[in-house]
């Protein structure tokens, strides 16, 4: 029994439990953020990292500065030339990376690695709404580093707010176009101004008659006067007046080409590595479900033929001799465009090209000039093949000169891609109907079937949140063209939208005539026959899919924040 005491006194456990005291938990906040900031930065470390992120599926998506991103079932990949230009801007005076983790097909866990290799003081994203979330992600892995965070694109000029409110990890959206924006703001906050060249003291001084630097009595930084900026005081959230456009874009630096992983960029029908040039930014057409008015509204601007020249060797000389004329509209200004394709012959420079049009804004003597200096296909935005649905959406062009246009190609040598849209306003099954038959009868060599697709600031959204097309629960990542659909329209339904989608796709595509332009692609270069393996049966898959998919079914993320039928 003593011994059984004796034991009892031995264990611990047998004494009375301490009082419970106020919580007092260690802190270590300041030591850890004082690490944050004081540790030695590497040789490899950048002022800014400019970023087109890895994809929510791993797949080929395409991303650019004034258009959507969309999963590409064609495995193009497009080169990011707003990166690059952004970065003409910023260098020398910043020290910048680029990094395409799409064309480099690299995943997140590889891009967290690049994000501590060079330690970016600033994370510059576009960010898309298909892709909201997933862009999101990286700023979160950048601010967690200790980076500030930074989107534009046509997602977020639209609705800045609303894009801060909910992500904590970002710190600023540029609104609009965003090239002279993100300088200025590095500008402010590196305090920078005295070292702007000749060049870019012009670009602010000639495209805003009333800029100058946005600083108080005492020199420090007055956030509400950096145009063109939506950020975050305190609590609120504040969006800063507009920034004029730039209105001579001769004005802007050749892009930093040279930056990009350009030998990872491919398209159909062309053969190796191609490269973007920005020969103009905007349209005068007024299209109502058109993403780029969101951007550039109806402002248009062309750069001079002798610059585009001067891009054009510059490219030539690093080994690029495949082009995508890369504009709105490329066709704009018959004027440019007749000037560059006599410029391109006289001067032998044996490149080919590609680029896009609306079919009224062409001729067939223009059409020859171009197919003379190296024009070898041409994407148009047919869109439908009903006169109604054309009218209704402002698109200005009809059946009839879509016809008359693409034969002038054909007869110039030129190819065909007809990109056709499935459930725009006033659509009903017969119009579909009439669109398929339309585009079996053009001369095509690819076509291509979205559905439509209301993405924010356009008037086609505005339209679809005050009819109440929008089905209930539709969150951003569900607003693609390409994947699903986010509209009930009352008599056809979004799965009714899907099946005729996928419908179109087949109705066309197995036919001899696509067939055989497809076994053309395969043969045209052997070395890249796995890719145009994998387009094949990526078509295949998804035309042969499950035709009464529900876009609820798709994975979700932030809400849209409207309803239908209210």
């Amino acid at each position: 029994m003593a011994e059984e005491l004796f034991d009892l006194k031995e264990n611990l456990g047998t004494r009375r439990l301490p009082k419970l005291r106020m919580a007092s938990f260690p802190n270590a906040d300041e030591i850890v953020r004082q690490g944050l900031l004081e540790a030695p930065r590497s040789a490899e470390a950048v002022d800014i990292m400019l970023v087109n992120p890895p994809t929510p599926d791993g797949g080929y998506w395409i991303r650019t500065q004034h258009r959507v991103g969309r999963r590409t079932r064609e495995n193009m990949i497009w080169p990011q030339v707003s990166l690059a230009q952004m970065a003409a801007l910023l260098h020398p005076v910043y020290k910048v990376k680029v990094v395409d983790a799409n064309a480099e097909r690299m995943g997140w866990p590889e891009f967290s690695k690049l994000i501590d290799k060079y330690e970016p003081k600033y994370y510059m994203t576009q960010v898309t709404a298909p892709t909201l979330e997933n862009d999101i992600y990286g700023c979160f892995l950048a601010k967690a580093r200790g980076a500030k965070t930074i989107a534009f694109g046509t997602h977020v000029t639209p609705i800045p707010k609303e894009s801060l409110r909910p992500f904590p990890s970002l710190d600023f959206v540029l609104v609009g176009e965003p090239d002279l924006t993100i300088r200025d703001l590095m500008d402010h906050l590196e305090g920078k101004f005295d070292q702007r060249s000749p060049e870019i003291l012009k670009l602010f001084s000639d495209h805003d008659p009333l800029y100058k630097p946005s600083l108080r009595e005492d020199g420090s930084v007055d956030m509400f006067g950096i145009k063109g900026l939506a950020w975050r005081n305190g609590e609120e959230i504040v969006v800063n007046f507009p920034r004029p456009f730039i209105k001579d874009l001769n004005d802007m630096p050749i892009p930093m080409h040279e930056l990009l992983p350009f030998k990872s960029y491919r398209m159909p029908l062309i053969k190796g590595p191609f490269t973007f040039i920005v020969t103009s930014r905007g349209c005068p057409a007024g299209c109502t479900y058109c993403i780029k008015h969101v951007s550039y509204q109806f402002s248009t601007r062309i750069r001079s033929p002798e610059l585009i020249m001067e891009e054009l060797w510059k490219l030539k000389k690093m080994g690029l001799n495949n082009i995508h004329m890369y504009s709105d509209l490329f066709t704009v200004n018959r004027d440019q465009v007749v000037d560059l394709c006599k410029r391109m012959i006289d001067e032998k420079i044996n490149i080919k090209w590609t680029c896009n049009s609306r079919v009224d804004f062409v001729d067939e003597e223009m059409l020859q000039l171009m197919g003379k200096a190296g024009n070898r296909l041409i994407s148009w935005g047919i869109e439908s093949g009903n006169e109604q649905i054309l009218k209704h959406a402002h698109k200005g062009a009809y059946p009839d000169k879509a016809e008359r246009a693409l034969k002038w190609a054909k007869k110039a040598g030129i190819m065909n891609w007809g990109y056709f849209i499935i459930g725009l306003p006033g659509e009903t099954e017969e119009t579909i109907r009439q669109t398929i038959d339309f585009a079996k009868k053009l001369p095509l060599d690819i076509a291509l079937f979205h559905v439509a697709a209301p993405y924010p600031g356009t008037p086609f959204f505005f339209e679809v949140v005050e009819n109440g097309w929008f089905r209930p629960g539709t969150r951003w990542e569900q607003v693609d063209m390409d994947k699903g659909t986010v509209l009930d329209y009352p008599n056809l339904p979004a799965e009714r939208l899907l099946y005729w989608q996928k419908r179109a796709f087949r109705e066309w595509a197995f036919r001899p005539g696509p067939i055989f332009t497809y076994l053309k692609m395969l043969a045209s270069d052997w070395s890249t026959i796995r890719s145009a393996l994998s387009v094949g049966f990526q078509h295949l898959s998804w035309a042969s899919g499950d035709e009464d998919e529900s876009p609820t079914s798709a994975r979700l993320a932030t809400n849209l924040g409207v309803r239908s039928g209210n």
